[in-house]
């Protein structure tokens, strides 16, 4: 299994983070090794201070109300290797090694696998 890291933000950089009315904040998990984007989930303050510590990315279940890591059920886990934010704080975007068969919950490698046209 791949190392932890954690990432040290400070707290200028976490109060940059915009939230939305639900205190919720777009997540995007992209590939660090070739750039593919896995997958978009949601965060709380509360997940994304706890990405930021254990190196795991953790989620906010809009569905079931509560905080999940990436992978304790399916295997599949993501392994935070870089974070951003954007330029407006509305969207996080993880570089993260992902381990397993894939991010989506389809099984398939990413959640991006359909093409419009």
């Amino acid at each position: 299994m791949p190392q932890t890291i954690s990432i040290d933000a400070t707290p200028d950089q976490l109060d940059a983070v915009r939230f939305d009315h639900a205190g919720l904040v777009p997540a995007i998990a992209q590939d660090v090794h070739n750039g593919d984007v896995l997958m978009m989930a949601w965060m709380n303050a509360e997940s994304l201070q706890m990405t930021l510590a254990e190196g795991r990315m953790v989620y906010w279940s809009r569905s079931r109300q509560e905080l999940w890591r990436k992978g304790d059920t399916s295997g599949d886990l993501q392994y935070v290797r870089e974070a951003y934010y954007d330029c407006d704080g509305d969207t996080l975007l993880f570089k993260v090694e992902q381990v397993g068969g894939g991010a989506c919950h389809t099984g398939a490698r990413t959640c991006f696998y359909r093409a419009f046209g």
